[in-house]
């Protein structure tokens, strides 16, 4: 922008100065061009728009020590939602073999009652019992879902489609982590303190992971 506001003004100046030599007149003050070559900069700095990258925050597991032996996680069907967004932003959601097109309204809800499973349904998540330490130094126990969500896309996935769906599911796990917190604490989860938080975070975990993209054949 600056580049073309110095080639403007040095057009205007050798402009200027082109019609004071074929016309042979007096000298013009050239003060007003300076003055005209600002506000145009001035404009083109208030006018021009910057793109921005729109991103989501994740923090990343640590890295395990060196010595630490890697086994292969195994993860039961039931434990699973498969959320796949293909290139036409439509969205499949469901566990292996029974995924549905939905909505991108729906799949919040849909999210939550997977991680939350309040009727002990054999085809959702399984809840394990996990003893959580409180700030007092007393014990909670507490029914942990074991449900992840596997967000898978394509190749031709847009990108804003992808930021939806992941800003949607986040909002499910927040809000799970907002009822949670309201029973236990009687307060929003972003209302506690950091102490209170990893207590509900531990409760409920953010559980999203992304697969590779895959390859459509057409």
């Amino acid at each position: 922008i600056l580049f073309s506001c110095i080639l403007v003004f040095i057009l205007i100046i050798w402009c200027a100065v082109s019609v004071v030599d074929k016309r042979k007149v007096q000298e013009i003050n050239a003060g007003s061009m300076a003055d005209i070559a600002f506000l145009l900069l001035i404009f083109f700095l208030v006018a021009t728009t910057m793109n921005v990258d729109t991103g989501l925050t994740r923090m990343l597991p640590p890295i395990p020590p060196e010595n630490q032996q890697t086994e292969d996680v195994k993860v039961k069907e039931r434990n699973v939602l498969l959320v796949l967004i293909n290139g036409a932003g439509q969205i499949m959601a469901g566990i292996q073999g029974q995924q549905e097109l939905i909505d991108l309204r729906q799949l919040k809800e849909k999210t939550k009652e997977f991680i939350l499973n309040p009727y002990d349904l054999e085809t959702m998540p399984e809840k394990k019992d996990e003893e959580i330490e409180l700030p007092d130094g007393s014990k909670w126990t507490y029914a942990v879902s074991q449900g992840v969500v596997s967000l898978q896309t394509t190749r031709d996935t847009n990108y804003q489609a992808y930021i939806m769906v992941q800003n949607e599911l986040t909002r499910a796990f927040n809000e799970v982590r907002d009822e949670v917190s309201m029973r236990k604490f009687g307060s929003k989860f972003a209302d506690l303190n950091e102490a209170e938080r990893k207590v509900i975070t531990t409760a409920v975990p953010n559980k999203i992971s992304e697969a590779e993209p895959r390859n459509i054949k057409k």
